[in-house]
């Protein structure tokens, strides 16, 4: 038997226990897993020196280092929204929209698991503790694929994950890890729709559009994260250079780094030199249009390319446009749908703003890399899903139901 259905099998079985538990039950497998993320810090910590330097050797990207690398900070990130998403209300068997027809018929929806969760996701191994909890707290059986680059470091979360379901007295197959990094069990998993009711992948183009073509199963899935920040003529323009600031410094790996600056050219001369001194100061490669250039004397000349570019770098995209209409045609054009934020004092253009930007997210005033399940309440996410079917933006628990109908009645026959 291969390992995908030894893990298909299980989880079943797992899906089946997990979508009628209680959520004091959840609560308490969750603190568990909490406590045994602790306890295993040391263990965790080293296999990720492992893969750290693995990656090094291999010559990956600052950015995918990042990504890869387990501080004591993130691992109290990852205790932390284990707990949060713990604290969270269970949205299994909530009922909503009930009503009485004409007939007699009381007819609603109640929220229920969606079964058998696969996740596949490459270099971020807290990933691994988000995706155990979230799917646990919606009732969800999860299979989980990290990638090669951080195998020791999944390895030594999942085993304190099943630590702590085995001590909160459930099956650890409730959450598993394809233990293997072999390329062709990413192929066999995507063609296991007998066992797995939906599968998520969660890093770059690459993957996203390996799983979409070859998954049998519908797939949640997000693209890169092409976010824009635009600086009104109405902007304060302090405020502007805080949230330009932090919206691409906070940290140049995550889908949520602005990547493109949009300035009004009637406030261009006034903001640009002021945003260019900050970026400068902390590395930041600026890539402007021939306009910008005259402003900032450092700026490359951007190309093309450069408005397409999800760079997950300190480089940024500068652009001066004409208006707000000419900021909107770009985002329309080269956005991924991800986040989009506008600074502006103006309370219209604002709501325009909001109202007229297609994305996942759309910012007012507020830096794009808050653009995250955590900083949303979600206690954490398992990505941000950029469809506009089944669920648009950060996915935490309720993104992890879906409905159903349920029809009572007294006896009424048709």
């Amino acid at each position: 038997m291969s390992i995908i259905t030894t893990l298909g099998e299980q989880a079943q079985r797992s899906a089946r226990s997990l979508a009628i538990l209680g959520n004091a039950r959840k609560r308490e497998a969750l603190e568990a897993m909490a406590g045994a993320i602790d306890s295993a810090r040391a263990n965790i910590q080293s296999a990720n020196q492992q893969d750290v330097a693995a990656g090094q050797e291999k010559g990956l990207s600052e950015a995918l280092l990042d990504r890869l690398t387990l501080t004591d900070a993130r691992i109290d990130a990852m205790i932390d929204g284990i707990r949060q998403i713990a604290g969270l209300p269970d949205p299994v068997g909530e009922i909503s929209g009930m009503r009485t027809n004409d007939k007699g018929l009381q007819i609603g929806r109640m929220r229920v698991p969606l079964g058998v969760i696969g996740i596949i996701y490459e270099s971020r191994p807290n990933v691994t503790a988000d995706a155990a909890a979230l799917c646990l707290k919606s009732g969800n059986a999860a299979i989980l694929r990290g990638g090669s680059e951080a195998i020791h470091s999944n390895r030594a979360i999942m085993a304190a994950i099943q630590e702590g379901l085995s001590e909160a007295e459930l099956s650890p197959h409730a959450i598993q890890l394809v233990p293997d990094t072999d390329r062709a069990l990413v192929s066999e998993l995507l063609n296991a729709a007998q066992y797995i009711d939906v599968v998520i992948p969660r890093g770059g183009k690459g993957l996203v559009q390996l799983v979409s073509e070859q998954a049998k199963m519908p797939v949640i899935k997000h693209l890169d994260g092409l976010c824009h920040t635009y600086i009104d003529v109405a902007a304060d323009l302090e405020k502007a250079l805080r949230v330009a600031d932090n919206a691409k410094t906070y940290r140049y790996g995550i889908c949520g780094a602005t990547e493109t600056l949009l300035v009004h050219q009637n406030i261009a001369a006034d903001f640009l030199p002021k945003i260019a001194e900050i970026y400068r100061k902390k590395g930041v490669e600026m890539r402007g249009c021939s306009q910008t250039q005259a402003l900032i004397n450092e700026a490359h000349a951007a190309n093309e390319d450069d408005w397409s570019t999800e760079y997950l770098a300190p480089i940024i995209a500068i652009k001066i446009v004409l208006d707000y209409e000419a900021a909107c045609a770009h985002i329309a054009r080269y956005g991924s749908r991800h986040t989009e934020c506008i600074v502006t004092e103006q309370l219209d253009t604002a709501q325009r703003f909001l109202r007229e930007v297609d994305a996942a997210s759309v910012m007012v005033n507020t830096p794009t890399c808050f653009s995250d399940g955590y900083e949303y309440g979600l206690g954490a996410e398992i990505g941000i899903s950029t469809d506009k079917i089944h669920w648009r933006g950060p996915v935490g628990v309720e993104g992890l139901t879906c409905q159903k109908f349920i029809v009572l009645s007294d006896g009424v026959t048709r």
